[in-house]
């Protein structure tokens, strides 16, 4: 026994303090702490860069930028929406700017990643402002993008902590046409609005008739009795950069500049 507790004064590094110990925050018993992590950690430094209010950007990971010169049909329908992700956040972010009240203005979100993600981080970055962030994980398709400032990038495990940094500081939402992760979004986001989890206002535009209208059949959703008529309010469909920002922009004017 002596020559063991010998043993432990000359290993200043045993025993581990639990918040020092990788081995158990990387384990099951440790989760909780590493969702809280999530939530703290972001809250602090978003709070420090003065981020309070968002307007977020969802899409396809797989649009990719016109200068890149896609390939096929599908590839550059769907490199348009990357010009137009970036015209209309550069649109947003230059207006942003010219907010009197620094605690009023509006900085783009995104997933971080490419895409339209890379494309609205890009026309803030065009626009002279500083954007965020929410990268994730994934074994594929997410590699942050090198638009978003570093200061306000961040980097998520848990898809749900994610989500609520989505949505906590927004004030407005962007969506383009996208895959699985897209549709994810934009139809939780909808049911919190819908069902009123959240007593802010927040405008929903989707961009892309020519998508939208194809690939979700709202009306049939309410001839099936499955959503009210009114429900179709919760959002409104643009085909236009210039059209889509002025009802961005007197929107949150309305409700949250003036």
């Amino acid at each position: 026994m002596s020559n063991n507790h010998n043993k432990d004064v000359q290993n200043p590094q045993w025993p581990l303090k639990a918040y020092k110990n990788l081995d158990f925050l990387t384990s099951p018993d440790a989760r909780i702490i590493r969702v809280l992590s999530e939530f703290v950690a972001p809250q602090g430094r978003l709070r420090r860069a003065g981020v309070r209010n968002t307007v977020v950007f969802f899409g396809s990971a797989r649009a990719i930028a016109p200068e890149d010169k896609p390939e096929d049909e599908r590839a550059k329908r769907l490199s348009r929406y990357y010009e137009y992700a970036a015209a209309l956040a550069k649109k947003i972010s230059v207006w942003s700017q010219t907010i009197e009240n620094p605690r009023k203005r509006f900085y783009l979100c995104t997933g971080g990643g490419p895409g339209i993600m890379e494309a609205a981080n890009r026309g803030a970055r065009e626009a002279g402002a500083d954007s965020v962030g929410l990268n994730i994980s994934l074994p594929m398709e997410q590699n942050p993008n090198p638009y978003q400032k570093h200061d306000l990038s961040f980097e998520f495990h848990y898809f749900f902590i994610r989500k609520f940094w989505f949505f906590y500081l927004a004030k407005a939402l962007v969506v383009f046409p996208g895959g699985l992760g897209t549709l994810d979004e934009l139809f939780e986001l909808l049911t919190l609005v819908q069902t009123r989890k959240t007593h802010k206002y927040m405008p929903i535009v989707l961009f892309g008739s020519e998508f939208w209208n194809e690939v979700v059949n709202f009306e049939a959703l309410v001839k099936w009795g499955t959503i009210a008529r009114e429900d179709l309010d919760l959002f409104r469909i643009f085909d236009d950069v210039d059209e889509a920002f002025e009802y961005l922009q007197t929107e949150l004017t309305k409700h949250y500049v003036k």
